[in-house]
């Protein structure tokens, strides 16, 4: 999260982009995008195998032979690949290209055997870069395709190798999709709940003694909930699309799996939109602690000039040249035996009264 020490850097958002006037369809790889890997896991009721390191071999060899096939391919550099993965799956050609297009809207669509869902999840939850991910899913499929290297899929594979009775295994492919939907969904709670920690420790460090870094740090993490904010909305609009489309290949025992998902991501939204206004007051409330400060400050100043105002007059009459000598009044003072002691004594009678009138007047 924010760091006093420095200003966090946010990873930019590319979205590449076909040329204009290409044909619908046009795939175009980016050309920072990772190397593709695949990893094929085959599941059934009784069984299940999972092939790392996969091949276009082993989807024409097992695909076939399994009830459920999950395809999970990482990197978007390999277009060919990607477009035989889309030929054997029979995926939309317009909605692979939103996948090599990454920086999409979450969102859902639906064609006639399988439904495609853009969902983005934190990839690093220190500067908060997201990645996307787009899932396909049909009758006897789910195919996911990453950014790049990392997760929060590993609970779902492990739910997958657990022993029997197993949902994962008898359930189908729109359950496993939900799994690894409401994954992502509830990858964003640390993060979240991370952020809203912090910002009590900052409540709790600005209540004692207000520092400047911490408004720095206000600053960031309001642009991060802002941020979450972008990415949440149109997430939660997705899964209420899941649910309300009425598509042979999502079955309505799988709905009231995705409805709790839904939840999840409005419990989501309130987290973050408390967490704003949290910071959008404590944003306030730091400024009015700083200029509080400021005004204590000046008003000790002033009275420490008022002070010295009269002492200063005191001493710039004693320190003019005068020569008594020449008349009585030009300030016999001069040839006071205790002039100096006096005079101190006088101008220290003259602070100690103005001390006092400002206490009495509760000034000070």
């Amino acid at each position: 999260m924010a760091k006093a020490e420095g200003v966090k850097k946010r990873a930019p958002v590319k979205t590449r982009r076909p040329p204009v006037g290409a044909s619908p369809g046009t795939l175009i790889a980016d050309p920072a995008a990772r190397r593709s890997e695949l990893r094929l896991t085959l599941i059934s009721p009784e069984k299940f195998k999972t092939i790392d390191k996969a091949s276009i071999d082993d989807l024409n060899t097992h695909c076939d032979n399994w009830p459920v096939v999950w395809l999970d391919c990482t990197g978007l550099a390999n277009i060919q690949l990607i477009e035989e993965i889309g030929r054997i799956f029979n995926l939309h050609p317009l909605a692979l290209e939103d996948v090599v297009n990454t920086g999409q809207r979450p969102k859902v669509d639906f064609f006639e055997d399988h439904a495609f869902v853009v969902m983005r999840m934190i990839d690093d939850v220190k500067v908060h870069r997201y990645e996307q991910i787009a899932v396909f899913f049909g009758r006897n499929f789910v195919v996911t395709f990453q950014e790049r290297e990392g997760d929060p899929f590993d609970p779902v594979r492990k739910r997958i190798a657990a022993s029997l009775p197993n949902r994962l295994r008898v359930r189908g492919a729109d359950y496993l999709a939900y799994a690894l939907i409401d994954s992502i969904v509830d990858s964003y709670f640390p993060p979240i709940e991370a952020a809203s920690e912090e910002v009590d420790g900052i409540e709790d460090e600005m209540l004692n003694t207000p520092h400047k870094h911490q408004m720095r740090q206000l600053h960031e993490l309001r642009r991060d909930a802002n941020v979450l904010k972008g990415v949440l909305w149109p997430m939660r609009d997705a899964l209420a699309t899941l649910i309300r489309n009425d598509v042979p290949y999502v079955k309505p025992e799988t709905k009231i799996f995705f409805n709790d998902t839904l939840d999840h991501a409005l419990r989501l939204i309130e987290l973050v939109e408390n967490q704003r206004d949290m910071l959008t007051g404590l944003i306030e409330m730091h400024l009015s602690l700083s200029q509080a400060r400021t005004n204590d400050v000046i008003s000790y100043l002033t009275i420490v000039s008022v002070i010295f105002m009269p002492l200063t007059f005191l001493v710039g009459i004693w320190g003019m040249n005068f020569d008594p000598e020449s008349s009585p009044w030009n300030m016999p003072e001069l040839k006071a035996y205790y002039g100096y002691p006096a005079s101190l004594l006088f101008m220290l009678a003259v602070a100690v009264g103005l001390i006092v009138f400002f206490k009495r007047r509760k000034w000070l």
